[in-house]
């Protein structure tokens, strides 16, 4: 082998690697990735099946049901347009009630049943994930354009 053929062999060894490694990479990123969808979404079929994902809305007032002698919780998450009920089973932050905006993180379960591996309450009277504030203004504009369409 001369010179030059033995600088490109290893050219190519090198550029083959870094593809590899960019692969690798690419793919580790795409399956770690958390969408956030609403409640609208879910109830339109937009959920990815046998994938994580977050969901976010508001507690609905009196949905929140807790099992006695355990942490399991259930409750309903709501964009003002559609509901999804929810179930989670550990501690719920301090902040969490009725009627509050929160994020969940999970996977759906059988029967449309959200299951919530993670759940996060919003930290003051003010703020509100973007994602939730969002969703819940195109809800709110898809009920209004809805109500006020004639039949």
């Amino acid at each position: 082998m001369t010179r030059r053929q033995r600088r490109m062999v290893l050219v190519l060894v090198l550029i083959g690697g870094v593809g590899i490694a960019a692969a690798l990479t690419l793919e580790a990123f795409r399956n770690n990735l958390l969408y956030f969808i609403s409640p609208s979404e879910v109830v339109a079929g937009k959920a990815p099946p046998g994938r994580a994902f977050r969901l976010g809305g508001m507690v609905e007032k009196g949905s929140v049901k807790r099992a006695k002698g355990s942490l399991k919780v259930q409750f309903v998450l709501t964009d003002f347009a559609h509901s999804v009920p929810v179930v989670y089973s550990g501690i719920l932050p301090d902040l969490f009630r009725e009627g509050q905006g929160v994020v969940t993180s999970g996977h759906m379960g059988p029967h449309g049943v959200f299951v919530a591996t993670e759940v996060l309450a919003k930290h003051d009277a003010k703020y509100m994930p973007p994602e939730v504030a969002d969703a819940l203004k195109q809800a709110k504009r898809t009920t209004t354009s809805q109500v006020g369409a004639k039949p």
